[in-house]
């Protein structure tokens, strides 16, 4: 099958190189995640009546609601918490984005977070 000695010593060599990327790529995709993982997105209504922070994953992970919520409709403040946390989640994208970089690995995070979390986004007037 080898026609020599130095074909099959390169043949072997090209196996070591390509081994040892995929095992170099996949500690960077490793430690990308990790660093992702450590990441929260946090929005406010414009009139600071309402925060929210979600966690890397786009979960609410607080809420807070000023005193002056009491006197609004409930649903105002149901649609101030939900525009804040799909700003929240616009926030953590654009951490993601902003925090890995524009290597291979990067760009697949950030696409993965792009296509679970930009359906969540929509316009929400609330600000950071």
């Amino acid at each position: 099958m080898w026609a020599d000695d130095a074909a099959l010593d390169a043949a072997g060599r090209r196996l070591d190189e390509w081994e040892s990327s995929l095992a170099e790529r996949a500690e960077r995709a490793k430690a990308l995640s990790g660093r992702v993982q450590e990441l929260t997105g946090t929005a406010h209504t414009p009139d600071r009546t309402v925060r929210v922070t979600v966690d890397s994953a786009g979960l609410l992970i607080d809420l807070w609601l000023d005193e002056r919520t009491r006197q609004q409709p409930a649903a105002r403040t149901a649609q101030q918490i939900v525009h804040t946390t799909k700003a929240a989640r616009a926030d953590l994208l654009r951490q993601v984005a902003d925090s890995l970089g524009d290597d291979a690995s990067a760009r697949a995070i950030i696409d993965s977070y792009t296509s679970r979390l930009s359906h969540e986004q929509g316009s929400s007037g609330a600000g950071r």
